[in-house]
Order: C-alpha cells, then sequence, then structure tokens
C-alpha cells in the first residue's frame, strides 16, 4: 500500500501532542521524511501547524493536515491508510487509545503511544500482538518518558556490564529551579489506572499463563521509605508503569533469546525527609480517593488542589519546562559471567555491579516528544533489527538491537555508565 506520509501525529492540537509535532517538524528535514498531523478539529490542527512553524522557525507548507476523530472508526481507517506511523498522542488511552490501534493494525500501520498505564499497554500486548504480526506492522506503547529511559537503561546496563545482570534498582530525581508540574491528561490516567488496578491480575494471566521461574537471587524490597545509600537521598516506591514495562520486555528476552531476565524495583527520589513524608501522606490521599466514584470526581474537578499545585488543565509553561530535567539511576548487580542456561542457579553471590544514569530535559513535554519520535524514526530506518514480522512489544523488546539509544543521546538524552566495581 502506498502511503502518503511517514509520520502521522494523531491528536496534535493535545497538551502533549503539540509538542510531538514541533519535534517531528525539528527532524523531519534531516530525516528525509513527510509527516502529518491529525485531529478531530480542522481550525485547531491549522493554528497548532502555524505555531510549530513559529517556534521552529522551519517551514510546514508541505505538512499535511488529516481530519480524524476516536469516536469515528473510519475517520481513524482512512488516517491510518495515510501514514506509514501513527504516533498517538491521544490519552488517556484506556479511553481513547484502542480504537486508533484497532485502526492502525486492521491497515498494517504501525502504531506508537506514550501510555504509561499498565492495563492499557498490557491488554494491547494481549489483543493485538497476533493481527499486528499477521499484518506485519508494529505496536510499540510507552514510548515516552515511561518508559524508554527505565527500558532502554536496562537494555544499556545489561550491555555495559557485559556479564550476567541479576538485579536493577532505579531511582528517579526531578529537579527544577522553579516548579515541576503535569498535565491533567496524565493526572487523569493516574486516577483511572489506580481505580482500575485490580484489572491487572487477571489481565496478566491471560497474556502469561505461565510464571517466570525463580531466579536467585530474590531482589527484595526496601521497603515503604528508606534512606538510599547509592543516590543519598530518601526515597519511595514509584507507582510508574516503569516496573511493569522493563519486565514484559524482560520476559520476551526469557522466551525468545533464552536469557535470564532481570529483576527489578523502581524508587523515587525525594530532597528530603520531610518531602518524603509529605509525598507519602499525599499517595495515601490519592489513593483512598480514587478507591471510589465519588472522590475520583472530586480529584478530576480539581486537580490543582488535591495534587497540591502538581497537576492542573494549564500544564507547565515553558520557563518551567525549561527549569526542569530528570536523572534515571540504575543499579545492576550481577555476575562476571553468563550462565549458559537461564535457570541454572548461581552458586556464588553476584561479583559485579555497575550503575548506569540517564539523564535529560523535562520529563513530560520535551524528553517524552524526543523519545516518541525518535522511536517512530527507528521503525522506519532499522527495521532489520526489529522483531521479525511484527506484533506489540514494550520498547525495550522492539529496540534493543536497534539505534535508539545513539539517536537518543544525538537529541539530548544521555546514557552514561556511573562506576563499576567488585562488591
Amino acid at each position: 500500500m502506498t502511503r502518503d506520509y511517514s509520520l502521522v501525529v494523531f491528536g496534535a492540537t493535545g497538551f502533549t501532542g503539540q509538542y510531538v509535532a514541533e519535534e517531528v517538524a525539528r527532524v523531519a528535514e534531516e530525516e528525509n521524511i513527510t509527516w502529518a498531523i491529525a485531529g478531530r478539529n480542522s481550525e485547531k490542527l491549522n493554528a497548532i501547524l502555524e505555531n510549530v512553524g513559529k517556534v521552529t522557525g522551519i517551514s510546514v507548507k508541505n505538512v499535511g493536515i488529516i481530519k480524524a476523530d476516536v469516536g469515528d472508526p473510519n475517520s481513524l481507517s482512512e488516517m491510518a491508510k495515510k501514514g506509514k506511523i501513527v504516533l498517538n498522542c491521544v490519552g488517556p488511552y484506556r479511553f481513547y487509545g484502542e480504537a486508533v490501534v484497532k485502526a492502525c493494525v486492521e491497515n498494517a500501520t504501525s502504531h506508537i503511544d506514550i501510555s504509561g498505564e499498565p492495563q492499557f499497554l498490557e491488554r494491547m500486548q494481549l489483543d493485538y500482538n497476533a493481527a499486528a504480526h499477521d499484518n506485519k506492522c508494529y505496536v510499540v506503547g510507552a514510548c515516552g518518558f515511561d518508559s524508554i529511559p527505565a527500558d532502554m537503561g536496562t537494555v544499556f546496563l545489561e550491555e555495559k556490564l557485559g556479564g550476567q545482570v541479576n538485579s536493577v534498582e532505579t531511582y528517579l530525581q526531578i529537579n527544577s529551579k522553579l516548579r515541576a508540574r503535569g498535565h491533567f491528561a496524565t493526572w487523569q490516567s493516574a486516577i483511572h489506572g489506580f481505580a482500575n488496578a485490580s484489572e491487572l491480575k487477571p489481565l496478566r494471566k491471560k497474556l502469561f499463563p505461565e510464571r517466570l521461574p525463580l531466579f536467585k537471587p530474590t531482589l527484595k524490597s526496601r521497603g515503604i521509605l528508606h534512606q538510599n545509600p547509592i543516590v543519598k537521598s530518601w526515597c519511595l516506591p514509584f507507582p510508574g508503569s516503569d516496573r511493569s514495562v522493563v519486565m514484559r520486555s524482560q520476559r520476551y528476552f526469557f522466551e525468545k533469546e533464552n536469557k535470564r531476565p532481570v529483576q527489578i524495583k523502581a524508587y523515587f527520589q525525594c530532597t528530603s525527609l520531610i518531602a518524603a513524608i509529605i509525598m507519602a501522606l499525599s499517595a495515601v490521599l490519592f489513593g483512598l480517593l480514587a478507591s471510589f466514584k465519588w472522590g475520583r470526581s472530586l480529584l478530576e474537578k480539581y486537580p490543582k488542589l488535591l495534587s497540591f499545585g502538581v497537576f492542573d488543565h494549564d500544564g507547565p509553561t515553558k520557563e518551567e519546562m525549561n527549569a526542569t530535567s530528570f536523572v534515571l539511576t540504575l543499579a545492576g548487580k550481577g555476575w562476571s559471567e553468563k550462565l549458559t542456561e537461564p535457570t541454572d542457579a548461581h552458586s556464588s553471590n553476584p561479583d559485579k555491579e555497575l550503575v548506569v544514569r540517564v539523564s535529560g530535559p523535562e520529563p513530560g513535554y520535551i524528553a517524552t516528544p524526543i523519545c516518541m519520535v525518535q522511536a517512530a524514526l527507528v521503525l522506519l530506518r532499522d527495521a532489520d533489527k526489529l522483531p521479525a514480522n511484527g506484533g506489540a512489544f514494550p520498547p525495550g523488546a522492539a529496540f534493543a538491537r536497534t539505534s535508539l539509544i545513539e539517536r537518543l543521546i544525538k537529541r539530548g538524552i544521555n546514557f552514561e555508565t556511573g562506576f563499576k566495581s567488585s562488591l
């Protein structure tokens, strides 16, 4: 099928979509690609495209405009037919994502999203992996800050350690000279993800009917609150999608490549003990409200108040974004030598460690568009290095053999080794 465009940015009029469109504009000429923006309101699409030209200083006269609505399957199908890859920026994905995935897979169009919603990501793998494989297209979820730094960071750590990795602990630090804020759509996704967390267990039984073997030594949790010697700060468990995404990639490597899977735990760094306690109490309040319909209504009605200023309908300003950055520290432990069989038990404790740091600009609306666009370009350019014949994948499984990390480094998202020593 002849395609009009290499990339189609669906949801370009949304808060994140506008920044994805800007990022595509920055790389389009260098990569020699054609592209279009898509959404349900033609006037807003024209306004966004005009703004993209002003912000980037790049001509957008040849950029296409496609009218498409998640409530109109025919329009989604027509959009999918016009592009090789759809970059889906319309969330929350549990409400709006599947219709786009379905249209893409039925038309043999690859689909990339930036979802941090485990229920959506895992259900799309369960329901569309076979069809995507049959139609030789790719459905790759979590291609934003959730969860490329964690998933590709684990791939990077395994490569650099050189032996057999047993476990990885991740520590996320958000730095901001002003304040770090997020948009309402992210808040809404978190509300409904927590409220429907009970969906995950039966979903995972269908997706992975056989449990992974028990690999030892077992990576134990450090608890709800701990002071960590590696990153030298107080830390809490990180409730995002990173761990679930990384574990799906590790399961893929175990099943397809006979590789021992890495165990992982994810944590969030706090600036002080007081900040950690306040954050923990805020999480308890959020969890309590999200558990009830009336509570979810309050959370959605008063996001700024109930998130203590972290989320609102306006999202961060350009000044706030430019003043914000992230560092994800991945601390790995393992052995100097690999075993020939992943089910074998090591006779000794890990004798090797490596710390990797993935760092970059503001995560939600600068780093996420970079990750998403570069992931799409890898689908275009590195076809011979992707899992054969298509399917639905997390980013680590899809891009482990590709140039994605090198591309991200060139765009300002750094992957670096911290230190390496014997335990």
